[in-house]
């Protein structure tokens, strides 16, 4: 019987990954233009900070004080992911209830419902504007994928992600998904 990856197994993999993509950003790469209209390279690592923290407030925890995210963009990522994944293995603080916009959640499923797509979706975008790999594992495909086919029209209306795009009859399963996010393979 396979193991199904927990969200803090999920959350550890896909955190270790962005991290290191954000690590080896070149120098002069923080300032090109990212797959999200209006960001930088820059911008991405700032906004998954802050994504970060605005977790933590919905059970009404700050994050865990940082480096500034353009002097230390990896000192700042690599301490707020450690605060989550020590909230993610602890399993009062993983499931933790509070209401939100869609019904009463944990930070948990929280986390994993949109911080995990988060990491997935902008690792691509920071791979993309800095030249880096940007190859997305194909059963985080297939999850995104099905995130998205269940909020597509919400997550449009909302702004988080761009009208969906063709991708082409021929488009990979990567390709398709990034397409329905509104970019370009």
């Amino acid at each position: 019987m396979e193991h199904e990856e927990s969200v803090a197994e999920r959350y550890r993999r896909l955190s270790e990954r962005l991290v290191g993509t954000v690590a080896a950003v070149p120098a002069d790469a923080w300032d090109r233009p990212s797959p999200c209209e209006g960001w930088t390279a820059l911008d991405l690592v700032e906004h998954l900070v802050d994504v970060h923290g605005r977790f933590q407030a919905l059970v009404g925890r700050s994050a865990v004080d940082h480096p500034p995210v353009a002097e230390d963009p990896v000192g700042a990522l690599t301490a707020v992911r450690d605060q989550m994944q020590a909230d993610l293995e602890d399993p009062a603080r993983r499931d933790e209830e509070y209401d939100g916009r869609l019904g009463r959640s944990t930070f948990g499923r929280a986390v994993d419902g949109f911080v995990c797509f988060d990491l997935v979706v902008h690792r691509w975008d920071l791979a993309r504007a800095t030249g880096q790999d940007e190859t997305i594992e194909p059963g985080d495909v297939a999850r995104v994928q099905a995130q998205v086919d269940v909020m597509g029209d919400v997550m449009r209306a909302n702004g988080v992600v761009g009208p969906a795009l063709d991708a082409g009859p021929d488009a990979s399963a990567q390709d398709r998904l990034l397409a329905a996010l509104g970019r370009r393979a």
